[in-house]
């Protein structure tokens, strides 16, 4: 099987990639409210369902759907992985999110854009320059330095947060399969109907674990966190997908390291605006230092030029 190559339009795939890291910063902060209402079950149902009947709907209308002949031809296996793993990476992250807090989350998934980036390395043969490389090692130390507390915390952590901790790996893990066998899915299928697919069969699939009727007791505020939730999904994953169309997933996965400075800064300016819905985190020196290493570090990787 040929293995998908970019399209070379970099800028493109780069913005797409920024707008990805900014919904996916700030889209731990809506989960966490909305699932003091709700169980992970039904909230991924719902994320799901919303972004199934919307971009359903729009490709629908504009009769973007594969033909009868295409359906036959699809790559069923690869589909399905993508589908299982994704669904997975979801819930996991959700229980992980329950278990223990908006940061340690964001910290612990962004596991999942480096193994994406060093599978790509592997199996779709991209390669790193020298600045690139160096990049990876200033990024790491950017993120030793950033998350010197919660690291430290881990390690005298309650059984409860560790076990969440543990789980937020395993999601990583997950999202990571999941994006590589999308990627290779864009060597038949565009991104929109690749996304419909899995929004689909992951609606199915939950639909019978879900409770449907628990949004009746939500009020609308929580209604409206939400569906914020599955728009965030909609988007997010859109342009995460059409990225890769446009450029190297190693350097996609670079841009999306910077999701947990987003979600960092967004806990707290929503901390000050409404103290009862987020706890504040207390940035270090340390932090702070991290800060501008992960930054250097991910632009480094994702604009350094190929030899």
């Amino acid at each position: 099987m040929p293995l998908h190559s970019t399209s070379g339009r970099w800028r493109l795939g780069l913005g797409l990639a920024l707008l990805t890291t900014f919904l996916w910063g700030i889209l731990p902060l809506g989960l966490a409210i909305i699932l003091q209402a709700l169980d992970v079950y039904t909230v991924t149902w719902y994320r799901f369902l919303i972004a199934f009947v919307l971009l359903g709907g729009y490709l629908t209308t504009r009769q973007q759907l594969p033909d009868v002949q295409k359906w036959r031809l699809m790559p069923w296996g690869l589909l399905g992985i993508a589908t299982i793993f994704l669904a997975a990476n979801y819930v996991l992250f959700l229980q992980g999110l329950a278990l223990t807090s908006p940061t340690n989350a964001e910290v612990l998934i962004q596991l999942s854009p480096v193994l994406m980036g060093l599978g790509a390395l592997v199996i779709f043969k991209e390669h790193y320059t020298r600045l690139q490389w160096l990049g990876l090692g200033v990024l790491t130390l950017g993120f030793s330095l950033f998350f010197h507390e919660q690291l430290r915390n881990l390690v005298t952590a309650s059984n409860q947060y560790l076990l969440g901790s543990f789980i937020l790996g395993a999601a990583a893990i997950c999202w990571a399969i999941y994006a590589l066998v999308q990627k290779q899915l864009l060597q038949q299928l565009s991104s929109s109907q690749v996304m419909a697919f899995i929004y689909g069969s992951c609606t199915i699939l939950y639909l019978p674990i879900a409770t449907p009727t628990a949004i009746f007791t939500l009020s609308p505020f929580q209604l409206l966190i939400l569906l914020f939730c599955g728009l965030n999904t909609l988007i997010a994953y859109g342009c995460f997908a059409e990225s890769l169309e446009h450029w190297e997933a190693s350097r996609v996965s670079a841009v999306l390291a910077l999701a947990p400075i987003i979600t960092l800064i967004s806990v707290d300016i929503i901390a000050v605006l409404f103290p009862l819905l987020i706890k504040p985190e207390n940035l270090t020196l340390f932090a702070i230092t991290g800060a501008f290493f992960v930054v250097a570090g991910s632009m480094m990787i994702a604009l350094g030029k190929k030899t």
